[in-house]
């Protein structure tokens, strides 16, 4: 049972996104894309040209592909010019949103289509354990445990993700909850204040006409 209930919080937990878009030469596209801290991040991509001639999507190496990362502060953590395919790393410094942007670098194709195939992967996911074998020399066993005590690492850093993020919106709450009240409380104090002067003008003006 613990098993089964560990394999699926990986399963919940693992952040991977494989897809392909079309983009215009002079065209960014973004995405958004919520990691914990302490996260390495990996992202391939491939790079196509449509050819009118053909109708297809074809490889170009001489277009290059701008990936630009911000973190959720709004900071450039990544910055770089990569050829037409290739792969990009970076590691999250705090918790939250970081937009991912790619864009192409080249014009020489007036505004041509591009097709970009991308696959980001965080966590342990995006660990290359063939090459960690080979450098620290670990036998197999020796490899899995590594990949398991990754796996639980990353568990950690989601679930204290997942309490930040629980924070944070137990702050927004109350502070919503907050202005809500300091606005009812204004809302009743300027109707106290209009009546009361509402009473004082119909008084002054009985007075006047002798009403009273």
């Amino acid at each position: 049972m613990s098993l089964k209930l560990g394999l699926g919080l990986l399963a919940v937990f693992a952040v991977t996104e494989a897809l392909y878009f079309h983009i215009a030469e002079t065209e960014k596209k973004c995405f958004i894309e919520e990691i914990p801290d302490e996260t390495m991040v990996t992202g391939n991509y491939k790079v196509q040209l449509y050819d009118p001639n053909t109708k297809g999507y074809g490889d170009y190496p001489n277009i290059g592909m701008h990936v630009e990362v911000k973190d959720p502060e709004d900071k450039v953590i990544l910055s770089k010019l990569y050829t037409a395919e290739g792969r990009f790393t970076f590691t999250s410094n705090t918790p939250g949103e970081h937009v991912i942007c790619l864009y192409s670098n080249s014009t020489a194709w007036y505004g041509a289509q591009l097709r970009v195939h991308l696959d980001i992967q965080a966590g342990e996911h995006a660990q290359d354990y063939a090459q960690i074998a080979q450098k620290d020399k670990l036998n197999e066993l020796q490899l899995r445990v590594r990949q398991l005590l990754d796996q639980v690492e990353q568990i950690v850093k989601e679930q204290n993700y997942q309490r930040y993020r629980e924070e944070r919106f137990r702050q927004t709450s109350e502070s919503t909850n907050s202005r809500v009240f300091y606005w009812s409380l204004a809302q009743v104090l300027v109707l106290a204040i209009t009546g009361y002067w509402q009473m004082r003008h119909l008084r002054g003006f009985f007075e006047a006409k002798k009403l009273v």
